[in-house]
């Protein structure tokens, strides 16, 4: 009698973790020492309590967060407040010839006045016609500028999150990435911003969340590493106050 669909899945499995073991006990032997077949004890969960003190002035936060993201490739830069931030943009597209930018639907970024400072480029707020293919949009851009919501000193990464006026395509898809961080919002670790989500809830969670440790960095095809492949190449953090 032919096997059942039942029969036939249980026996696949069964052979299936029978070539498992085996590769198993082939690797511990050739390691000379038994086959660990159960899990290690751990004395506690989550991150230690030395870890969870630990914790950088502002200053020395900003100079460790500057240092960290240049490290891997993206540009950092403190400066003392808006104008300044407006300013540093407004050259930039002078000095790269940006044609096009796209930013979040944010107060902060409106009260910039990007329009007025680059003149010779069009600047669009992300889902100011929601008819628009704004995805599209994105990837034609030649600037993205965004609020950052937190900041990570010591890993030098950048939390974007992302709503109905603040597309993670802002972030993800233009050639190049401004992120204005007030440093107020700029922490030590992670671990201090993680936690706000799990107080959230699921329910309450943004609908995306990102990391941003500098510019787009791909390896994957011979081990060639090549910027700017799956997303901005070229990101400014800039620090704000």
């Amino acid at each position: 009698m032919a096997e059942t669909h039942q029969e036939l899945l249980a026996r696949l499995e069964k052979e299936s973790c029978a070539k498992q073991a085996a590769f198993m006990n082939d690797i511990a032997a050739k390691l000379k020492r038994p086959r660990v077949t159960e899990p290690p004890q751990r004395p506690f969960r989550g991150a230690p309590e030395f870890w969870n003190a630990f914790e950088w002035q502002m200053e020395e936060r900003i100079a460790k967060f500057i240092e960290n993201f240049k490290a891997v490739g993206g540009h950092a830069q403190r400066l003392p407040g808006m104008d300044e931030a407006k300013a540093f943009i407004a050259g930039k597209a002078a000095e790269m010839g940006a044609k096009y930018v796209v930013r979040q639907d944010q107060r902060e970024l409106a009260d910039l006045g990007l329009e007025a400072a680059i003149p010779d480029a069009h600047v669009s707020v992300w889902n100011e016609d929601p008819a628009g293919d704004w995805k599209a949009r994105a990837a034609e851009a030649d600037f993205g500028v965004v609020l950052a919501d937190y900041a990570a000193a010591y890993t030098g990464s950048i939390t974007v999150l992302s709503d109905k006026t603040k597309g993670r395509s802002v972030s993800l898809l233009p050639t190049v990435l401004f992120a204005l961080i007030p440093a107020d919002r700029l922490k030590t670790r992670l671990g201090e911003i993680l936690p706000d989500f799990d107080r959230a809830g699921r329910a309450n969670l943004p609908a995306g969340i990102h990391f941003i440790s500098g510019p787009s960095r791909s390896a994957d095809i011979e081990n060639d590493l090549t910027i700017g492949v799956h997303g901005p190449g070229i990101v400014y953090a800039l620090i704000i106050g």
